[in-house]
């Protein structure tokens, strides 16, 4: 990956270091902020809940004008509007301009993502895996450092404002880096001559649109919901129900997040092994479902710390990219529609499933309750493609030579 694009393409990925920091910056300020609103911590729930109405808004047309605009102006506006963001979030004090700040965090989302995923493509045609991968490393590793600097912030009773400055400071220089000194490829660069010399050829479907589709649309929907919850709550989960002190609950999100970049890798591995991405989906969620219903049924604090690592593993290190993968390869030729759907599905989730947590906050045992169920339909979906898997594309089947390229780049 030595060539021109490297200083931009490690800009792109420290926004995802505060993108990591974003997803976990209002629950881990919960308390404070429901003060500063004058509401209660299921008021701030819908805040959270606002971001997935915020990429819900913007998410398909984002990606659209991307390719007619480029990638650069959407990587520049995205890290920009997370700036308002962190910013506004501070100097809000009613729930209403909170919740349209949390708004303007999704759709900064929409536009990253917009931006930076085709981007990287482009800057790396050869490497596409591994720089998707990457990506999602950088939100696990903001995801495990928030919780510390959060936790050193009370230890040494500092203002709560300094993580959400941390996180503007950092987009401030990567927006001004991109403006002024990054390079970016045209888009479909790299790809463009291979796609003229050799044409397109139509692979066979083999899903059924209704049993199929809508079995990977409820998939994505309940993939996103477990780690949403789980990353939203557990802190809560820790200190309520656990007894859990201030330091150790937060770390529960760290261990979480170890979890996350320790499969990513591991996937990485065993895939190149030539081990399945239908067998990763169905491991994963029984995974997922047993470690959450364990943590429901003992809530001790040792027993947590290491089921917390367990559900990172299972529910937030790659799944969701798996579930993907798998749909695209039961409807191999319309990847875009495909992405297009599931990832509308995961936004509405990231609406939908905060709002029952917050319902549910008056009892913090019942959101983890919540979360226990949406790993069993999971589990049970999961099952359900495996053997809809097994009898389109038969037992004895080796991966998609396409879906094996994709892995070669993923470990090289």
């Amino acid at each position: 990956m030595r060539n021109k694009y490297v200083p931009t393409s490690i800009s792109l990925y420290m926004n995802y270091l505060v993108v990591g920091m974003a997803i976990l910056i209002l629950p881990q300020n919960m308390d404070t902020l429901a003060k500063q609103w004058n509401t209660s911590i299921a008021g701030v729930s819908v805040v959270i809940s606002a971001v997935g109405i915020g990429r819900l808004i913007v998410m398909l047309a984002s990606g659209v004008l991307s390719d007619k605009l480029g990638r650069k102006p959407f990587a520049v506006v995205g890290g920009a509007t997370y700036i308002l963001f962190f910013l506004g979030i501070l100097v809000s004090h009613s729930l209403i301009i909170a919740i349209i700040f949390g708004v303007l965090a999704g759709i900064a989302n929409s536009f990253l993502d917009s931006g930076t995923y085709p981007a990287l493509m482009e800057m790396y045609p050869s490497h596409k895996g591994a720089a998707n991968v990457v990506i999602k490393a950088f939100v696990s590793g903001g995801q495990f450092i928030l919780p510390l600097f959060i936790s050193m912030i009370v230890a040494n009773k500092l203002w709560f404002g300094w993580s959400f400055l941390l996180c503007a400071a950092i987009l401030v220089l990567n927006v001004v880096f991109l403006l002024t000194i990054s390079k970016f490829p045209a888009a479909s660069q790299g790809s463009a001559k291979k796609e003229a010399v050799k044409p397109v050829k139509l692979q066979e479907s083999k899903g059924n649109a209704w049993i199929d589709g809508t079995l990977f649309t409820i998939f994505a929907f309940v993939a996103q919901g477990i780690f949403l919850l789980f990353s939203t709550w557990i802190t809560k989960y820790g200190e309520s129900i656990v007894k859990m002190g201030d330091v150790s609950s937060r770390a529960l999100v760290s261990y979480y997040s170890v979890g996350s970049i320790t499969c990513v890798l591991l996937t990485i591995y065993l895939s190149h092994r030539g081990i399945q991405d239908i067998h990763f989906l169905f491991i994963y969620m029984m995974l997922s479902f047993a470690s959450l219903l364990l943590m429901y049924l003992i809530p001790v604090a040792w027993v947590c710390s290491i089921l917390s690592f367990v559900v990172g593993f299972s529910a937030a290190g790659g799944v969701m990219q798996i579930g993907l993968t798998m749909m695209a390869t039961f409807f191999p030729n319309g990847k875009g529609t495909v992405t297009g759907i599931f990832q509308t599905s995961a936004s509405i989730a990231g609406f939908v499933v905060p709002l029952l947590g917050g319902a549910l906050s008056g009892n913090i045992a019942n959101v983890l309750l919540l979360d226990v169920g949406l790993a069993l339909i999971g589990f049970v979906v999961a099952s359900i493609v495996m053997y809809r898997y097994h009898k389109l594309f038969g037992r004895s089947k080796k991966q998609p030579k396409q879906q094996l390229k994709v892995v070669s780049e993923n470990v090289n």
